[in-house]
């Protein structure tokens, strides 16, 4: 318990949660890692597309960024609508409820793979980053990313707040430096009539290997748009702020979308200035679009440092607002019968650790089957958060229709609706091919999951449903069955409960040729018959059971079988005596029958079989 209180933290008391709560502050870095960080890999998945029309393809970015920048400021205004309209939290799947239950559940489907891909990507993105300002650490892309991804998953294990604590400085190191990159970069480019000379040269751009088309065009914007997930996050969050929660909600938002913009704009600009490019991913000599245009613009001097360490940092940590958004969706489907109920828990620290969890198990299997390799995840991303922008501004727009009287509202989120939902068609058709068909086959195949889950519970409540009232007083006792080994305190204690529960007691000792277990009929009469009877007590009934097969389980329940249907009218109390052991780890020095034979029980035995569990505490 000291260690996992070192790891983990004391636990939280209920009493204590007004004191995770955030402010503007903390939601940047909490709720806004996401979509800042994807302003490092979005803009450098359109420009690998790019690569094959050399030095003209990077004219392409100016054109390409001012499209994401529009959409993403619909999409902006649409979500202050969301948190206005949902101050409880207005995810998508909450609010693609409008819209009726499927599709409600397609967003939510769409919502989380869009934040598993995320953990992915952002951690991919980071080691990438690293990677290209240390080739030496190349070969270790993938440890890397699993270690990047397992202290996340500790930190957010922690609570919201500690986890805003702790990427609070790298969040505006990342901001502060690359603002300065930028200034310093835009003011060279103006005072040399737009052709400024790099400081450090970026890599010559390969010579045009296709001419422009429509559909490079396309392509290259699809990826692009990866710049744009993680903006759902602070709209789904509004639960985490300080009160006044949606005012301080729609100004986190605000902040987040405007560093994007500038991030964003800023980066076309500057690529098309300096001619950068992007280089092969995951190859020798590869380098990111950001380091490039560091170096570009204050050459391998400290600020190159600070920076490239601020965008690692952040890229590795934007994984964080799935970590926050996640467990939270996870939540919300568990408490609507889709997920099962643990889901809907928090643990020690006041978070959703089972969805934490989760998230980093799936997170991990994909970094493992893609190699940890940013431009191998892209192709998944971007559907999934897209679809939920959809659905969501769809959903709002029925929410509209029905309180009436905000016309204007209406018309901003069928605008976002329908520009979302058109990219997420370019996205699909483009990326299809190279592996989004994944995503469009995984979130379909989620939706059935999740039905297939509300069924189970169903069925659960409407067979164990019931007006009937208490049976009144007077049934018979039960009949009491105790698996016996031999005789021993742990036998002894479990026999003297049985008595206890009813006056018909089966002793049922189960032996095989090979056992050297004592026979319990040689001293029955003398330890147990002859004390029941003075005692006044019925004696307990010994049955010898033999099994030619060296089972003792199947045996032993078969019996128990054979009682319930010679006594219809009666319940039947299987007492199994079972040793606790001082320490876990010796627990796997026993064979464990009693939870194999609790096991079966439950599984062949009707409602009328109770099994008992009497425990027998070993000595420290």
């Amino acid at each position: 318990m000291g260690v996992l209180n070192w790891v983990l933290g004391r636990h939280l008391s209920d009493h204590e949660e007004e004191g995770q709560h955030i402010g503007p502050l903390a939601g940047i870095p909490v709720l806004g890692l996401d979509a800042l960080a994807s302003a490092a890999y979005g803009p450098e998945a359109a420009l690998t597309l790019l690569l094959p029309l050399g030095a003209a393809g990077v004219a392409y970015m100016g054109p390409i960024s001012a499209i994401i920048v529009a959409i993403l400021l619909v999409v902006y205004f649409s979500y202050r609508q969301t948190i206005t309209a949902y101050p409880g939290g207005g995810g998508s799947y909450t609010v693609a409820q409008n819209l009726g239950p499927r599709a409600a559940l397609y967003a939510g489907a769409a919502l989380a793979v869009d934040y598993i891909l995320n953990v992915a990507v952002g951690i991919a993105a980071g080691i990438g980053a690293l990677v290209s300002a240390v080739p030496a650490l190349l070969p270790y892309t993938l440890p890397l990313c699993l270690l990047a991804l397992a202290l996340l998953t500790i930190v957010n294990l922690r609570g919201v707040r500690e986890s805003g604590l702790a990427f609070m400085l790298p969040t505006y190191a990342f901001v502060a430096t690359l603002a300065i990159v930028m200034a310093i970069g835009i003011v060279k480019t103006v005072a040399s009539g737009g052709h400024p000379t790099p400081v450090e040269a970026p890599p010559a751009l390969p010579a045009a290997a296709s001419s422009v088309t429509l559909w490079i065009l396309a392509r290259a914007f699809a990826n692009g748009c990866t710049a744009m997930t993680g903006v759902e996050a602070v709209s789904n969050g509004v639960p985490l702020f300080r009160p006044p929660r949606v005012p301080t909600a729609q100004r986190t938002l605000t902040w987040i979308i405007a560093i994007l913009v500038f991030l964003l704009a800023g980066l076309a600009f500057l690529c098309h200035a300096y001619g950068i490019g992007a280089t092969a991913p995951g190859q020798a000599g590869y380098q990111s679009v950001l380091s490039m245009l560091v170096g570009a613009v204050c050459g391998r001097g400290p600020l190159y440092f600070v920076t490239m360490a601020a965008i690692v940092a952040v890229l590795a940590l934007s994984a964080n607002t799935s970590f926050a958004d996640f467990p939270r969706l996870c939540r919300v489907l568990a408490v609507d019968r889709y997920l099962p109920g643990m889901f809907a828990l928090r643990g020690r620290r006041l978070v959703y650790a089972h969805g934490i969890v989760l998230l980093a198990a799936l997170s991990a299997i994909l970094l493992i089957a893609f190699g940890g390799i940013t431009d191998n995840l892209i192709p998944l991303f971007a559907i999934g958060a897209l679809l939920a922008f959809t659905m969501s501004q769809a959903g709002m727009v029925i929410h509209w229709l029905r309180v009436g009287g905000a016309r204007g509202s209406l018309l901003i989120n069928a605008f976002g609706a329908t520009a979302t939902g058109l990219t997420v068609i370019t996205v699909a058709i483009t990326k299809f091919t190279e592996g989004a068909w994944l995503t469009v086959i995984v979130v379909p195949a989620l939706v059935v999951f999740f039905g297939r889950v509300n069924r189970h519970y169903r069925s659960i409540a409407e067979q164990i449903a019931t007006i009937d009232p208490l049976e009144p007083p007077g049934l018979k006792e039960p009949i009491v069955v105790i698996a016996a080994n031999s005789w021993n305190k742990m036998m002894r204690q479990g026999l003297k409960f049985a008595m206890h529960l009813s006056p018909e007691v089966y002793v049922v000792q189960v032996k095989t040729e090979t056992d050297t277990i004592e026979d319990l009929s040689d001293n029955w009469d003398l330890l147990i018959g002859s004390r029941a009877r003075a005692a006044g007590v019925p004696p307990p009934k010994l049955i010898i059971l033999t099994s030619s097969y060296r089972q003792f389980l199947k045996p032993f329940v078969d019996f128990v079988q054979e009682l319930e249907a010679d006594h219809p009218d009666r319940d039947i109390a299987v007492v199994i005596p079972d040793l606790v052991m001082s320490r876990w780890y010796e627990g796997l020095l026993h064979n464990n029958r009693g939870a194999l034979l609790r096991t079966l029980i439950r599984m062949r035995c009707s409602s009328r079989v109770a099994v008992v569990h009497t425990a027998y505490r070993l000595r420290e």
